[in-house]
């Protein structure tokens, strides 16, 4: 059932918002304006310094197979079978723009620009799907497949903070991409529900409603980790004051092997801290994923997942090392798990396929998923991506004590 969406309307500048029954028709919002957007960074992004490593070869490589299957207008390749180069032809924009940003992270830890001027190719093209209008709802959407999905604004805000993290800017053409991150920002915060979490996929045509019934797992914590890259950027402390309210609803939840959360808990350790409860559950979501590490190092089992694996131990690693807490246990399955993944990026293969020449000069450095489902998707490269920088960011911050 679809219910009325509007419940909070937001004053841009100031970091004020009036609630509004979310039973309510849009309301109209007059804006002000202390402090208007601009797009010359009001502070340099924190930048942890990444040694030459095999992991990061393995990083680079995995961003060459993306650029090198982009195509002339900037849109990335979704999915493909190595073995009969048969692609997938209904993709996730949500999932590409999350590609999108760990190009950005390519280009960060490479320092080559080439990937940069890639990346910014892949977020012209799908910030075509953005959003805005005013008088139906409150800041900008991602609009995909007939609504407004909550991932789809996080994955925006992270592709616009990774490219801050690589290049220091956010101009794109005539484009201010941190005007356009908090409209995304707004658009999130307005669907949180009054008793905690989030709506998770708006309709934006005639009437404006939010449906209470979808749901989709990582959607929560992607939108708690974009709320603080946002106060990374801009400084106002309206984001953190968000992100926070929306972590205490997360730790009342049940423990999930959620790598957003992970993310999220490392950036709270590093701009904020983190509690003793939020320590405890960031240790338990740790704890459960190694718990089903046996099950998980299966050879039937998906790289993809095993990937988001590596991201949340990784995070919550960092987590715990910048809260000042016992974090070493969770390095050897780390590298279990880096282990179980790395046999799958092409040329690298465990499962006894007839690797071609051929074959290597179009897919090297991709991820294949499994030996049943020999084929490389978006959401496996960025996830081994983002997992491998945020596991090398770890090491670097032990070392650089």
């Amino acid at each position: 059932m679809l219910k009325n969406f509007f419940w909070a309307a937001l004053i841009l500048a100031n970091g004020l918002y009036a609630c509004a029954s979310p039973t309510q028709a849009p309301i109209e919002i007059s804006f002000t304006s202390t402090s208007p957007p601009t797009a010359v960074p009001i502070r340099t992004a924190e930048i942890i310094s990444i040694e030459d490593s095999p992991l990061k070869t393995s990083i680079i490589e995995a961003g060459e197979y993306i650029v090198r299957q982009q195509i002339a207008n900037g849109a990335l390749a979704y999915q493909v079978n190595i073995l009969n180069d048969d692609r997938a032809y209904a993709p996730s924009d949500i999932r590409l723009m999350a590609g999108v940003g760990s190009l950005y992270t390519v280009c960060r830890v490479s320092g080559d620009s080439r990937y940069c001027h890639s990346a910014d190719l892949a977020l012209k093209h799908y910030l075509e799907n953005l959003v805005g209008d005013p008088a139906r709802f409150t800041g900008t959407c991602f609009y995909t497949n007939g609504g407004c999905p909550l991932g789809g604004a996080a994955l925006t805000i992270d592709a616009i903070y990774k490219r801050w993290q690589a290049s220091g800017s956010f101009t794109l053409e005539d484009r201010n991409l941190i005007s356009t991150a908090i409209d995304l920002g707004y658009f999130i915060v307005s669907m949180r529900k009054p008793e905690g979490g989030f709506y998770h996929l708006f309709d934006p045509h005639f009437g404006g409603t939010a449906d209470a019934e979808y749901f989709v797992a990582s959607f929560n914590g992607e939108s708690l980790y974009a709320l603080l890259q946002l106060y990374e950027m801009t400084e106002n402390a309206f984001w953190l004051e968000q992100a926070h309210e929306i972590n205490d609803f997360m730790i009342a939840q049940p423990i999930a092997e959620d790598h957003w959360h992970g993310y999220a808990f490392a950036m709270f350790a590093r701009l904020d801290e983190l509690s003793v409860e939020e320590q405890a559950y960031a240790n338990d979501i740790a704890n459960t994923i190694i718990a089903g590490q046996v099950r998980s190092l299966n050879p039937a089992n998906s790289s993809i997942s095993t990937a988001t694996k590596i991201e949340a131990l990784s995070s919550i690693a960092q987590a715990l090392y910048l809260s000042g807490a016992e974090h070493e246990r969770l390095d050897r399955d780390i590298r279990a798990f880096i282990t179980f993944v790395l046999a799958r990026q092409l040329p690298n293969n465990n499962c006894n396929f007839e690797i071609t020449d051929e074959m290597i000069r179009k897919y090297k450095g991709g991820i294949f998923s499994s030996c049943e489902d020999p084929s490389i998707r978006i959401d496996g490269v960025q996830h081994w991506i983002n997992g491998i920088a945020a596991f090398l960011e770890y090491e670097g911050m032990i070392e650089a004590k």
